[in-house]
């Protein structure tokens, strides 16, 4: 199953842990046997997760997809769009980030350590006080 998804044999463990995978049959001999379903909802999982939606989200993903074909989507739209509000938020984080290092880097003599601006830009503000 681990080969067939992607996913790590000990992440399989984990979703059968917290419910969301149900637990396999086994053979005689103990190794568990999946079948279709278990297939699928693995699958569903690791796109879901791949996209950055954390395991509460999955799971209710996952209960709205098991709600009747014509039923709306709109519960799902939500979440999505939720979804991408979080990651534009990130790359808006990410590119102040991009642009402060780049700065740092544009205003650095590549002189000395002593006087470095980068690490200049990491030191106390010598006007700074510390108070109880």
């Amino acid at each position: 199953m681990a080969t067939v998804t992607g996913c790590k044999v000990v992440t399989i463990r984990y979703y059968e842990k917290i419910g969301l995978l149900a637990e396999p049959g086994r053979n005689r001999g103990g190794h568990r046997i999946y079948d279709r379903r278990h297939l699928e909802r693995l699958v569903f999982i690791r796109k879901a997760r791949e996209l950055g939606f954390p395991l509460g989200t999955v799971r209710e993903l996952l209960s709205l997809s098991a709600r009747p074909v014509e039923a709306p989507c709109a519960e799902v739209d939500s979440i999505a769009i939720a979804r991408l509000a979080e990651v534009r938020g990130k790359i808006a984080d990410l590119k102040a980030l991009e642009a402060t290092l780049s700065r740092l880097l544009t205003q650095c003599g590549h002189t000395t350590l002593d006087d470095c601006r980068i690490l200049d830009a990491f030191r106390a503000d010598p006007d700074m006080t510390v108070s109880g």
